[in-house]
């Protein structure tokens, strides 16, 4: 099965209801598909490889999306903010290639590709009249993402159609959203949660209204101009729209009926004055990776209110969790050594599942039955909520003993003049590693002394925890998905 089928039968089920909104232009199902078919003509002449896309999000990412499918070839949006160097290295890994967007930029970055700009793009996907085809076969290959490369060099995660399906088979109901039902998608292309935003808003029926660049007050008059009821946001992104409401007073989103987010660990500071500020809204975090086709795990609405409303430190917790597995998959904790470990413990986290794929362009990942071993690292406690505590890569082994920032990293979060804090390993040579931390002192507040925050986690947890080498910083690096970056962070020490 062809993840082209979701548009087509949005399509057939639905052909003037409206699939999606960009820049104040609005386009109908029946619209979205036929540009898709002018799309996948564009692609079969061209004789292309892949198709890229180097741009923001707009309706290209549509029909780039599923033309590229009904055409047999990869789709692979690539992150238009990556230096030049980078992003060069990028396209010359999959040419020859129909590149849509940044036409200038990537013909001079690398050559022997097809240029075309979005305007160009999608008018001769509109104006080709869009006729009738047939997709490729479920075993093609539908999707091929760079990973982030938070830890190493990108690799390209290969997602089949097969994956694809099978993730919003068991995750969405078709037809399920009302004609009023708004999605704001606001995560850029190419990330694994705005494909799966797309696919799952149009499997659905929902209409889709795309905010190309985000900005906290971009987002919020969005939301309140198109009665949005349903949106994802990264950490980062709720944090400024809070912060954003703070300054402009409460803005009235009465149609909000649900907030997804996740790609990044949520500050608990964060979600609490969301789910205060939002008390009729459910929200869910949802964890997932691009290798994973998406979401594997989520923490849902009521779990959310529970563990916010609860004076139980346990259930208080979960908040901090991303709750359990999806019915669809499986995921584990085990060792070093593969053994699988029982709740509680921490270890890397497995996963398996139908809409796993594992799969790189160099090689796969999975295990010989079927299991990916994601790198990251956690545990699940009793009643089955899954936990994060990090990268396996960030593991801190001070003197043989593992640990995990994230532990380290929650304790001098409690401490009110902090506004952000990372953990890594820097060189010891009496421990061969030692923790050191880069903390972000918050506005209006003095910095505090390093005795005091070594006593801090000293009570709260092993001596070993305690930070040997403490630095200030004006703020840390993230992402744009709202991921740590800890790599750049050793270097502050390592300098």
């Amino acid at each position: 099965m062809n993840i082209a089928l979701f548009l087509e039968m949005a399509a057939d089920a639905a052909p003037d209801r409206i699939g999606l909104v960009c820049d104040g232009r609005r386009w109908t199902y029946a619209e979205l598909l036929a540009g898709a078919r002018g799309a996948a003509a564009q692609i079969e002449a061209c004789g292309c490889e892949h198709v890229a896309l180097l741009d923001e999000s707009s309706e290209v990412a549509v029909f780039a999306l599923f033309g590229a499918a009904l055409a047999g070839v990869p789709y692979c949006p690539l992150n238009y903010r990556l230096a030049d160097a980078d992003l060069g290295a990028l396209l010359d890994r999959i040419r020859p290639a129909l590149i849509v967007g940044d036409e200038a930029r990537a013909a001079k970055l690398c050559d022997g590709n097809t240029t075309l700009s979005r305007k160009a793009f999608i008018d001769a996907a509109v104006a080709s009249g869009g006729e009738d085809r047939e997709g490729a076969d479920g075993e093609g290959i539908a999707i091929q993402l760079f990973t982030s490369g938070t830890t190493a060099a990108p690799k390209a995660a290969i997602l089949r159609h097969a994956n694809l399906v099978s993730y919003i088979l068991g995750t969405v109901e078709f037809g399920a959203a009302d004609e009023s039902d708004a999605a704001l998608v606001c995560v850029p292309p190419y990330h694994i949660a705005g494909i799966s935003a797309l696919l799952s808003s149009i499997y659905s029926l929902r209409r889709i209204v795309m905010l190309p660049a985000f900005s906290p007050a971009g987002w919020l008059a969005l939301a309140s101009a198109e009665a949005v009821t349903n949106a994802f946001v990264v950490p980062t992104m709720l944090s400024r729209i809070i912060e954003e409401m703070g300054k402009s007073g409460n803005v009235a989103l009465p149609a909000l009926r649900s907030i997804a987010y996740g790609g990044g660990k949520m500050p608990l500071e964060v979600i609490d004055k969301a789910l205060v500020l939002f008390p009729e809204t459910g929200f869910t975090n949802a964890y997932g990776l691009t290798e994973t086709s998406s979401t594997v795990a989520l923490l849902g609405p009521d779990e959310h209110r529970e563990a916010h409303a609860s004076t139980d430190p346990a259930v208080r917790a979960r908040l901090s969790s991303v709750g359990k597995p999806l019915p669809t998959v499986e995921i584990e904790i085990r060792d070093e050594d593969g053994r699988m470990l029982p709740s509680g413990e921490a270890g890397e986290i497995y996963v398996r599942g139908d809409q796993v794929s594992g799969e790189y362009k160099e090689k796969s990942a999975l295990t010989a039955d079927g299991w990916f071993p994601t790198r990251d690292a956690g545990y699940i406690d009793a009643d089955g909520f899954l936990f994060l505590s990090g990268r396996a890569d960030d593991v801190i082994v001070r003197g043989g003993e593992n640990m995990s920032p994230g532990e380290i990293e929650d304790v001098l979060l409690t401490h009110p003049a902090l506004a952000d804090a990372c953990a890594v390993g820097v060189a010891s040579v009496e421990w061969g590693e030692a923790v050191g931390v880069a903390l972000v002192v918050r506005e209006g507040h003095d910095t505090p002394a390093e005795d005091e925050l070594r006593k801090l986690v000293r009570d709260r947890l092993r001596s070993s925890r305690v930070p040997e080498v403490i630095r200030f910083e004006a703020a840390l690096p993230y992402n744009e998905m709202g991921k740590l970056l800890r790599r750049e962070v050793r270097k502050l020490f390592a300098a």
